[in-house]
């Protein structure tokens, strides 16, 4: 997070922090952000993957 989508000088206040980091869970880190265990799927894409198939993603 701190070294992906936080401002290098912070928030101004509370309110545009939280609507940040909400954003950035709920939109980038959830759909878009690939992850290594997911073997490269968004968390959202690899639960899709799983309930249509029950396997998510094969570790070599």
């Amino acid at each position: 997070f701190k070294t992906e989508w936080m401002p290098t000088v912070g928030y101004q206040n509370f309110k545009e922090a939280k609507y940040s980091i909400s954003d950035y869970i709920n939109e980038y880190y959830n759909y878009v952000r690939p992850h290594h265990y997911n073997a490269g799927l968004a968390p959202n894409e690899s639960e899709v993957r799983y309930k249509d198939s029950k396997t998510v993603a094969k570790i070599s």
